[in-house]
C-alpha cells in the first residue's frame, strides 16, 4: 500500500502552475496571480479589532528553540531568534515562543521559565526584538508584542524525561505514554493554583512591556487537552462551562489584577484522532504512511475539542464556535487558530512533504492540510467578524505563500496570517514581499522537518538545511546521520 500520490511544490515552476495543480486536485485553495507591493498590497492595510490595530497583516507565531538555560533563561540562540522576530516585518509577534508558568509544566528541560528571578531576561528579549525592528524598519512603536504563558501538560518533561500531568484519562495517549489506569489526574486544587499562577505571570509580563498575554490552549498541551476533557469529573470536566473555567479565573483575574494588558488565545480550534505510521508501509529507517489509531473501545470519542464524537477522523466545529462566542464575552479579541497537535497528528497542525523524525509519511496532499486549516478560520472569521483572528499553516505553500496569503486577506478569509517555521529560514519574508522585493528562493523552508527532528532528538531547534547560523553547528553532522537511511 502506497501514499496518496501528489506532487511537491518544488516541481511546480509558476504561480499558474501552481493554481492549475489545485483545480485539477479539487484543492480550493485563494490564490493571486500577481502580488501588489507598498501600500496597496492587502498586506499591508491596517487593521482594527476592539483595541488593537495592526498597521500590516502578518503575525509571527510562538517558535520555540529548546535552547535556554537548564533554570529557564534565554541564551544568545533565544535573542538570535527573537532578533529574527523582530527583522520580519510583522506587526504582531504573537507571544514570540512559550514559556513555562512553572517547572513541572515545561516541555523541555531548556524551555522559558517566567520566575522572578528570570524577569529581566525575559523581559531583555522583547527589547531586543524592538531594537532590531526598529533599525530595519525605522520605528517600532507600531509593534503589538505578546508573551505565550503555557503549561505542557501531558507532554511535559521538565528533567529530559516523560513526566505527564494529565487533566483526563486518553484511551489512545495513556496507551501511547504506557500510562496506567490509576495514574493521578491533576487535581482541582491543582488547577486553582495554577490559574494563579498564570495571573501572576501575565503581571509580570505586563511590568515587563509586553502588550498581551497568549493562554496557550493548543497542540496537544494542558490547556488544550483540558478543553477535551468530556469525561472528568468536577468543576474542570463534564460540560463547555467547566472546561473553560480555567480560561475564565485567568481572564478575571488578569482583568482585576493587571487591567491595562490584553489576553489573546492560540487555540486548537479543531482535532481529529491520533495518527500513527502504517506498519504496512514501514521500512527499517523509513516511516509509513501515516493512519488513524485504532479507535475501538474509545467511541463515542469524548476526548478531545473539536472533533466529531461519532467519527474522529472528521472535524466538528459546535463547541470550538460556542468557545468563541464566551471569550468574546470576556472582552478577548486576539484569537491565533491552529488546529490538532505536533505530537500525534502533526500532518493536522503542520502540513509537510517530509516528516520529523516521530511521524509518519503524509497520508494526503499536505496542500489538504494547508486548505483544511484555511477553511476553519474562514468558517470562524464569518461567524465573529469583530475577533482578529490570525490563520495558520501557510508555510507549506512555499514560494507561492504570498499569492495565498494575499488572496486570503484580500477575499475575507482570515484577518492576519501568521508564519511559523518560515521564520527559522527566511526571517524577512513579511518585509521584503509588503516592499516588492524579489523573494530570496534560496532561504524559502521547504520543509524537511529538521526543525522538528532536532529537538526530538535533544537537539536545539534551528535551520539546519537554510540557515548557516545552524549549518555549521555539531548538531548538524548528528542530524546528518540521524536522519541518514540504515541499511537492512
Amino acid at each position: 500500500m502506497k501514499g496518496p500520490p501528489f506532487q511537491r511544490i518544488g516541481s511546480l515552476k509558476t504561480v499558474d502552475a501552481f493554481a492549475d495543480y489545485c483545480r485539477g486536485a479539487g484543492i480550493h485553495i485563494p490564490c493571486d496571480t500577481s502580488l501588489v507591493s507598498g501600500a496597496d498590497s492587502p498586506l499591508a492595510k491596517p487593521i482594527t479589532r476592539g483595541p488593537v490595530t495592526l498597521s500590516n497583516r502578518f503575525a509571527i507565531h510562538p517558535m520555540e528553540g529548546w535552547d535556554g538555560t537548564a533554570d529557564g533563561k534565554p541564551t544568545e540562540l533565544t535573542e538570535r531568534r527573537w532578533r529574527n522576530f523582530g527583522r520580519s516585518g510583522a506587526k504582531l509577534i504573537w507571544g514570540g515562543e512559550a514559556v513555562a508558568v512553572r517547572h513541572e509544566g515545561r516541555a523541555n528541560p531548556w524551555q522559558l521559565l517566567l520566575t522572578d528571578a528570570n524577569r529581566p531576561a525575559i523581559g531583555a528579549l522583547r527589547e531586543a526584538l524592538i531594537e532590531e525592528h526598529r533599525n530595519l524598519y525605522g520605528r517600532a512603536d507600531d509593534l503589538l508584542i505578546g508573551l505565550q504563558l503555557t503549561h505542557s501538560g501531558r507532554y511535559s518533561r521538565p528533567n529530559g524525561k516523560p513526566e505527564p500531568k494529565i487533566p483526563q484519562h486518553h484511551p489512545i495517549l495513556d496507551r501511547r505514554f504506557n500510562l496506567p489506569a490509576d495514574h493521578p489526574l491533576m487535581s482541582d486544587d491543582d488547577l486553582r493554583r495554577l490559574s494563579d499562577e498564570f495571573i501572576t505571570a501575565a503581571k509580570w509580563a505586563h511590568e515587563l512591556g509586553y502588550q498581551f498575554v497568549d493562554i496557550k490552549h493548543c497542540h496537544g498541551y494542558l490547556l488544550h487537552e483540558l478543553l477535551g476533557a468530556h469525561t472528568r469529573p468536577g468543576p474542570y470536566g463534564g460540560s463547555l462551562e467547566n472546561r473553560t473555567r480555567f480560561l475564565r479565573d485567568v481572564t478575571g483575574g488578569i482583568k482585576a489584577n493587571t487591567p491595562g494588558l490584553m489576553i489573546g488565545v492560540r487555540l486548537s480550534a479543531f482535532d481529529l484522532v491520533p495518527y500513527h505510521p502504517d506498519p504496512a508501509t514501514s521500512k527499517p529507517g523509513k516511516l509509513g504512511m501515516g493512519v488513524p489509531e485504532d479507535i475501538t473501545g474509545a467511541m463515542p470519542y469524548r476526548f478531545g475539542f473539536g472533533v466529531d464524537v461519532s467519527d474522529p477522523t472528521r472535524y466538528d466545529l459546535t463547541e470550538p464556535r460556542e468557545f468563541l462566542r464566551l471569550i468574546e464575552q470576556w472582552g478577548i479579541v486576539l484569537v491565533n487558530l491552529s488546529g490538532g497537535s505536533p505530537y500525534y497528528n502533526p500532518h493536522i497542525q503542520r502540513p509537510a512533504a517530509y516528516p520529523p523524525s516521530d511521524g509518519y509519511q503524509p497520508p494526503e496532499d499536505p496542500l489538504v492540510g494547508v486548505l483544511r486549516q484555511m477553511e476553519v478560520a474562514r468558517e470562524l472569521k464569518r461567524d465573529f467578524p469583530h475577533l482578529l483572528l490570525v490563520g495558520t499553516g501557510y508555510t507549506y505553500l512555499q514560494d507561492y505563500l504570498p499569492h495565498v496569503a494575499q488572496a486570503a486577506v484580500r477575499e475575507g478569509w482570515v484577518d492576519v496570517v501568521g508564519l511559523g517555521r518560515m521564520v527559522l529560514s527566511y526571517a524577512e519574508l513579511p518585509g521584503d514581499l509588503i516592499a516588492g522585493k524579489p523573494l530570496a528562493n534560496k532561504r524559502i523552508c521547504r520543509t524537511f522537518s529538521d526543525c522538528t527532528t532536532a529537538p526530538r532528538n535533544g537537539m536545539v531547534s534551528g535551520c539546519y538545511p537554510l540557515d548557516d547560523h545552524y549549518t555549521g553547528r555539531p548538531e548538524a553532522i548528528e542530524l546528518r546521520k540521524l536522519k541518514k537511511p540504515k541499511k537492512v
